[in-house]
């Protein structure tokens, strides 16, 4: 697909045969040109390990708030013999 623009057919032609917006098209272009290198940014790979990486913080994350209310569970003071009396 990404030939076909760069052999000079128009965007808008080759996104309406495609059904699809032309600013996929043009995202898919500026993708290719960061991973070959000839725009700055982040590659497919790059891309993926970061978005691996921001995952794996969020569930660290939620560990740590499970943890912390557990030990906020343990602090408190309670019965060892589950009695309700004064």
């Amino acid at each position: 697909m990404l030939d076909l623009v760069a052999a000079g057919r128009p965007v808008a032609q080759i996104a309406a045969d495609l059904e699809i917006s032309d600013q996929t098209i043009y995202d898919w272009r500026r993708q290719e040109l960061i991973d070959t290198g000839q725009l700055p940014g982040l590659n497919r790979a790059e891309l993926s390990e970061l978005s691996a990486a921001n995952k794996r913080i969020r569930e660290l994350e939620t560990e740590v708030a499970i943890l912390k209310r557990a030990r906020e569970l343990l602090r408190e003071p309670h019965d060892p013999k589950g009695g309700t009396r004064p």
